[in-house]
C-alpha cells in the first residue's frame, strides 16, 4: 500500500501549498494518472485520493481539534473532491480514446 503512505504525505505537503499553487490540484491529478497508466487500480487509486463524507464528519466532529483545524479539514476535503475530479476526467478521456491497431 505506498500509495497510501505517499498519498497521506501528499495531502499533508497540500496543505501548506494549495493557498499558493492554483495549479496544485491538477499536478496532484497528474501524479495519480501516471499511476493509472502504470497499471495501477482506478478504484484503488480513487480510494487514495478521495475522503469520504464520513471520515469527514468523524474529523468535524472530534473535540479535541480546534476551530481552526477543522476548517484546515474542511479546505482538505474539498481538494481532495478538486483532484478526484480532475483524475476521474484524465481516466474517462483516457478511456474514451480510439485505440489504434
Amino acid at each position: 500500500m505506498p500509495t497510501a503512505i505517499l498519498t497521506f504525505s501528499l495531502r499533508l505537503f497540500m496543505l501548506a501549498r494549495d493557498d499558493f499553487d492554483p495549479l496544485a490540484p491538477q499536478r496532484e491529478a497528474a501524479f495519480f494518472y501516471g499511476l493509472f497508466l502504470r497499471g495501477h487500480s482506478v478504484e484503488a487509486l480513487r480510494q487514495d485520493i478521495d475522503v469520504s463524507p464520513v471520515l469527514l464528519d468523524k474529523w468535524l466532529k472530534a473535540r479535541d481539534f480546534e476551530e481552526s483545524f477543522r476548517e484546515s479539514l474542511q479546505r482538505v476535503y474539498y481538494y481532495r473532491k478538486q483532484v478526484l475530479a480532475i483524475f476521474d476526467g484524465l481516466v474517462w478521456n483516457e478511456q474514451k480514446r480510439p485505440r489504434l491497431q
